[in-house]
């Protein structure tokens, strides 16, 4: 590294305005950390920026929205990346990892009425309306809870989709977005109402945000540490390690929900047919080994700590936590498998794909 850089860090981000905005938000917050360091924003275009024609799970489910910004970053075009954590595969390039899982918004889903429609819920819509998501999970959730409404795919940023939604010509009577999203846009306003967890589950790591680095850069490592969020780190490891076991991705309908209180975590997982007529679902709980009330453990340095959970550094959680994490997310996957998940997700996908 050239003398005078070492207090200098290029930040790896998506161009699009609620991307450059959640990472303008981890920096302001590194800032606060280290006022001596600068941060210098580099940003790029992803497949999943380009193909805007085409639904998610027809391009592909593997790093839609990571693969150039994961090749910058092992090129050391950039030191970390700034994620929405929902956009990172389950399994990372070698030598890669998430360094920090920031304190998560709220992780639900929203309904946004079209203009002609404000007074409606999703319920009372006529029958046939058109409502607009690019996710299979929502579109397997309407099917399921709202027959009388036809689900049509919407691709673009935030901006693009409220066009979209606006246009008197438009077709949709509503979209469904991600509340933390419309939240840090400052389009909380637009929400008509929120989609509960118990009846339409989220998508794995939905509403966090997660910074990729090089595994073994402590120069990264040691200013992401502080911004890690014990909890939401915790409920994601066993959110993705969840979908790691299940196999799971954009091109199935998987939906998860997380909570953890006294220490004691709790997961539910759920895979859907497309048409919604089947769901399998299940839960389960475990107690955490939690450093705020038991103390924490004597460890290893976290910087030659040689395994992640699930992708994640242990950093100023203690492993024994995450371990119980992590094998959580396997064991509500292994109790859907048992009950003929991975047959139910397969199918979804040819029925998906021989559609379009």
């Amino acid at each position: 590294m050239a003398a005078g850089q070492e207090n200098v860090f290029r930040v790896g981000s998506r161009k699009s305005e609620l991307a450059l905005i959640q990472t303008e938000y981890v920096i302001k917050c590194l800032k606060e950390c280290n006022p001596d360091k600068e941060f210098k924003i580099i940003t790029m275009s992803t497949k999943g920026d380009k193909i805007l024609n085409v639904s998610l799970p027809k391009i592909g489910e593997k790093s839609l929205f990571t693969e150039e910004l994961e090749n910058a970053l092992e090129n050391n075009r950039v030191d970390f990346l700034v994620h929405s954590l929902k956009d990172l595969p389950t399994t990372l390039r070698d030598g890669l990892a998430i360094g920090a899982i920031l304190e998560r918004e709220d992780p639900r889903d929203a309904v946004v009425m079209s203009k002609a429609y404000s007074t409606f819920t999703l319920e009372t819509l006529p029958h046939g309306s058109i409502i607009g998501t690019s996710s299979l999970r929502r579109s397997a959730y309407l099917a399921r809870n709202m027959p009388h409404l036809k689900v049509e795919s919407i691709r673009g940023n935030l901006n693009t989709r409220f066009k979209k939604l606006d246009n008197e010509e438009g077709n949709y009577a509503a979209i469904i977005l991600a509340v933390a999203g419309l939240k840090r846009m400052n389009l909380e306003h637009r929400i008509t109402h929120y989609l509960e967890s118990d009846d339409t589950l989220y998508a794995v790591g939905q509403g966090a945000l997660g910074i990729e680095c090089r595994e073994r850069d402590p120069r990264v490592l040691s200013i992401l540490e502080p911004l890690n969020d014990l909890h939401t780190t915790l409920r994601c490891v066993a959110e993705r390690s969840f979908l790691k076991y299940l196999g799971g991705g954009c091109s199935a309908p998987v939906g998860v929900a997380s909570t953890l209180k006294n220490k004691e975590l709790s997961l539910s997982g759920a895979v859907l047919s497309l048409d919604g007529k089947v769901l399998i679902k299940n839960s389960l709980s475990c107690k955490l080994y939690l450093p705020d009330n038991d103390g924490e453990p004597p460890k290893k340095c976290p910087y030659r700590e040689p395994r992640t959970y699930v992708g994640v550094i242990p950093g100023p959680t203690n492993s024994i936590s995450l371990i119980g994490a992590e094998q959580l997310g396997k064991d509500v996957a292994e109790l859907l498998i048992k009950e003929d998940a991975i047959e139910v997700m397969s199918k979804a996908r040819k029925d998906y794909l021989s559609s379009v």
